[in-house]
């Protein structure tokens, strides 16, 4: 029987504020099979969870992340923007589908790996970003599994597929059809989306064949899929 993967984006947003331990451990609690985060270095090399370039949105500091180190990091917030090594500890034994926002360069790239690799957790993690990202990534680690981010109904060129090597296309669940869907996994590829919220979508979604949905609503997708 096939299994859809439940990935929560950002842990769970709607209970707990986004990308914080709090989140993550919400949202495994109430059935996550994987949690996204989003992963950022501070300016002294630190891998922390935060999408955003500056902590406005989330903690009400226009200050970019790029600008502070991570002990100012851990000032500003009440140390609640965690390391990706404490959401590791945090998520041991989970599924992490790390999302690498803003284009990093190969150097934070490598950093990134790296800590993952220092972890122990190389082989429950994956990524997700755009092509030169990707390619990045597979640059820093041969082994690694790769969700490939792709924005357009425009088939990926073969040499990008070849180059990056992706497990999973990751498309924005709005463009996704049954013919899309067809065309990725006769290329090979796992298809995951993002981020459907409403039972609605998220059933058509799942009719289609899609292998992963990321989602901010859980609870809502695991009675979508059990149901």
């Amino acid at each position: 029987m096939r299994t859809v993967t439940a990935v929560a984006h950002r842990g769970d947003p709607y209970l707990h504020r986004e990308n914080t331990l709090d989140s993550l451990r919400s949202a495994l609690g109430r059935g996550a099979d994987a949690v996204e985060i989003d992963v950022r270095l501070t300016r002294d090399g630190v891998a922390v969870l935060l999408h955003d370039e500056t902590l406005k949105r989330l903690w009400g500091h226009d200050r970019p992340l790029t600008s502070l180190t991570s002990d100012e990091v851990r000032g500003l917030t009440g140390g609640r923007v965690p390391t990706l090594a404490d959401a590791l500890a945090a998520t041991d034994g989970s599924r992490v589908m790390i999302d690498l926002p803003g284009g990093p360069s190969a150097r934070a790239v490598r950093r990134i790996v790296d800590t993952v690799r220092q972890c122990g957790a190389a082989e429950r993690v994956y990524y997700c970003a755009g092509a030169r990202t990707m390619l990045a990534v597979r640059a820093a680690d041969a082994a690694a599994e790769i969700a490939l981010t792709w924005t357009s109904l425009a088939r990926p060129r073969p040499a990008v597929l070849e180059a990056v090597r992706p497990r999973w296309l990751n498309y924005r669940f709005g463009l996704v059809d049954r013919e899309l869907a067809e065309r990725v996994h006769r290329d090979g590829c796992l298809l995951s989306v993002w981020t459907p919220d409403t039972r609605r979508s998220m059933r058509r979604l799942l009719d289609l064949g899609v292998d992963s949905i990321t989602t901010n609503r859980i609870e809502t997708l695991r009675a979508a899929r059990e149901g």
